[in-house]
């Protein structure tokens, strides 16, 4: 059976800033670009089984500097909607709820198609992502490769731990970092993390 591998976006203005970015599709940054081309050597002599990515251009971009083929956008891997909280940061936040966290007090609606989302309806999301992974980790065929945000990976590997969605918090996820998800004795276990060149 293959691994998982997990490869958070590179830099953007917002990531570096620290706005909440969803649906606001930034490009990478210049240093973002050179975080996703350095990725490459991490993943050269893999085998990918499934390769899929976030539909959002930073993730594609990240995919394509990095040297993957054959990567196929899945919605399931979009960023947690933050609603009414889109391109604001925690600190700002903070100053009207300060006792506030993303991972329990989830976030306000925002515009239209934009309500925001629970941490439970990431980890639905993120369930079926990783029914879809389990689907081609059978066998041989090597590893998955998801291409995606730093929220939405952490509240994945919650899930895959066996953990509730809310625990992603306990995983701190950096720009362009490739991480991998393995198994020890059966089970499931971080074998690498916010690994970089």
């Amino acid at each position: 059976m293959g691994d998982l591998l997990l490869v958070r976006h590179g830099e953007t203005e917002w990531s570096l800033s620290g706005q909440h970015t969803s649906w606001t599709d930034l490009p990478l940054t210049e240093h973002g670009e050179e975080q996703a081309k350095s990725l490459a050597p991490l993943l050269t002599g893999r085998t990918f089984a499934l390769a899929l990515a976030s539909p959002l251009g930073r993730a594609l971009r990240t995919a394509e500097l990095a040297g993957l083929i054959g990567v196929l956008p899945d919605p399931d891997l979009h960023e947690w909607d933050y609603g009414g909280y889109e391109g604001i940061t925690t600190a700002t936040i903070h100053r009207t709820r300060p006792d506030w966290d993303l991972w329990t007090d989830g976030v306000p609606p925002g515009p239209e198609g934009h309500p925001g989302e629970s941490p439970e309806e990431i980890g639905a999301r993120a369930d079926r992502v990783l029914a879809r992974a389990d689907g081609a980790l059978t066998g041989d065929a090597g590893d998955v490769i998801l291409v995606a945000h730093a929220h939405f990976l952490r509240v994945l590997t919650a899930r895959r731990l066996g953990l509730p969605p809310a625990e992603g918090r306990l995983f701190q996820l950096a720009t362009g970092t490739v991480s991998r998800l393995s198994t020890e004795h059966g089970r499931p276990v971080i074998a690498e993390w916010n690994r970089r060149p």
